[in-house]
């Protein structure tokens, strides 16, 4: 079993193993929220009685402007956050049109 050590902050990083495991928890932590937010996409699909509530342009673009506003308050590239949560909301939709039509392919 692999031992978890809470990696150094990255102003504490001296090397590259220590930058590494930095990123490496970074990741696992994104999975963790990645793997809760389609859950939710599940929740949603379960929850909405009409297939055309799916998708929501004024909800997405919400989410966008969001994530877009909490990246330029922490320094982080606006672009890639806008490009990428219009990729991530377009996935998430994507998945609930694939849950909702399982669940409801009985109807």
């Amino acid at each position: 079993m692999l031992s978890r050590v809470t990696p150094k902050s990255p102003e504490d990083c001296t090397d590259m193993p220590e930058v590494r495991a930095g990123v490496d928890s970074v990741d696992a932590a994104l999975m963790e929220l990645l793997a809760q937010r389609f859950a939710y996409m599940d929740a949603a699909a379960r929850i909405k009685t009409d297939r055309a509530a799916v998708r929501d342009e004024a909800r997405k673009k919400e989410v966008i402007d969001n994530a877009v506003a909490r990246a330029s308050d922490l320094g982080v590239p606006v672009l890639l956050v806008a490009e990428f949560w219009d990729r991530l909301v377009e996935a998430s939709i994507a998945h609930e049109f694939d849950q909702w039509d399982e669940l409801n392919a009985d109807d």
